[in-house]
């Protein structure tokens, strides 16, 4: 199958080539507007050929199908407020398409949007094959089977100080910095900002981090699927508190009107943030805190956590579509349609590719709240 990776030399797209790269069912096609970029990184790569192409030309579709492309695999964001452009190109052509989207809309009204254009073609549109809500759905699967009931999801990333960083990831986090999110919080949607208000959050094998509201698809994806009860919270954790409390002030500063577009700073805080690396480590992770009631109807708490050192943190973002791209590559049967990557993973798929990296992962059993009825 030739897969071709679309910002295939950027900070995300480069893991997926490197993972995909010398797989014997896969021929991979590192793609980008840049053709020099493309073919040089592409020359370091056994099997790989490096090709210019433009996502928003008109004839993209067309380049697709010249190139005899069998997956495409998206990963060029920031996909808050970027439109399904690509996706309906993959349709046109009938190419099989995967995302590592996290922006809310972007993914939740995927199905709604393209579903009809890939059952038409029998090829399947992933969307969300990354941290959230691929792997954090897993996770949750994987705490809560046989469960009665589902209370709370509290979901954290904390990323490592010095991990690699790009302006798209820095420019989508910002476009909700001080902005309203809804929230299921008391078992009702409420709208809370986000960014503002950080708060302690603890962590297996990292020392606790404030932790602030972010707006992902799991927030609207989650409660529905899983029928959470009372509460489904999303936070990202910063290493360096001052970073943290930074967001915070930016959040107030749109939130009274100073600064109307906090993403516009991308460029300037992505740039900056390396000035902090010397009050940072080089390891980040991840925790999934669930609550509710277990198969013999007693209150339960349990925690998922993740460790990865050495600043491989964000090789965990591009798994879900490495491991779907392998699956897709030697012709394992999905139903054909556009849906967002929510339980199509178990979390012992992800195992492997944690072990590559030397990641750590730790399931806790908390002290359990009592149930209320």
């Amino acid at each position: 199958m030739k897969v071709m990776v679309l910002g295939g030399y950027g900070n995300f797209g480069a893991r997926i080539c490197r993972a995909l790269a010398g797989d014997a069912r896969i021929q991979l096609l590192v793609a980008g507007r840049d053709a020099s970029r493309a073919k040089a990184f592409a020359a370091g790569l056994p099997g790989a050929l490096g090709v210019a192409v433009d996502m928003h030309d008109a004839s993209f579709a067309q380049s697709l199908q010249d190139l005899q492309v069998g997956l495409l695999i998206h990963t060029a964001g920031p996909f808050q407020g970027q439109d399904y452009a690509v996706a309906r190109a993959c349709a046109q052509a009938a190419v099989h398409y995967i995302d590592l989207a996290d922006g809310r809309r972007f993914v939740c009204d995927f199905s709604r949007a393209l579903q009809s254009a890939f059952v038409d073609t029998g090829r399947v549109a992933i969307t969300g094959a990354s941290t959230v809500p691929a792997l954090s759905s897993a996770v949750v699967e994987a705490l809560c089977a046989g469960w009665q009931r589902l209370d709370t999801v509290d979901i954290c990333i904390a990323p490592a100080q010095t991990a690699p960083r790009g302006v798209a990831t820095l420019r989508a986090v910002l476009s909700y910095c001080g902005g309203p999110i809804q929230v299921w919080s008391g078992g009702r949607w409420q709208t809370q900002i986000g960014w503002a208000a950080p708060k302690r959050v603890q962590f297996q094998r990292l020392r606790p981090r404030l932790g602030a509201l972010c707006d992902i698809p799991d927030l609207e994806l989650f409660p529905a699927r899983y029928q959470v009860r009372e509460r489904m919270e999303f936070r990202a954790a910063l290493e360096v508190g001052l970073s943290q409390r930074a967001f915070a002030v930016l959040a107030w500063l749109r939130r009274v009107g100073v600064l109307k577009h906090p993403s516009a700073l991308a460029g300037v805080l992505n740039a900056s943030a390396k000035l902090f690396d010397p009050l940072g480590s080089a390891l980040g992770g991840m925790v999934v805190r669930v609550a509710g009631l277990g198969a013999d109807g007693q209150p339960i708490r349990r925690a998922w956590h993740i460790a990865a050192d050495h600043d491989h943190g964000p090789e965990i973002p591009c798994m879900a579509a490495i491991l779907l791209a392998r699956r897709l590559a030697r012709g394992e049967p999905m139903a054909s349609g556009a849906y967002p990557c929510v339980g199509l993973h178990a979390l012992d798929d992800f195992a492997p590719e944690f072990a590559k990296w030397g990641m750590e992962t730790d399931v806790v059993e908390e002290p359990a709240i009592p149930a209320t009825h």
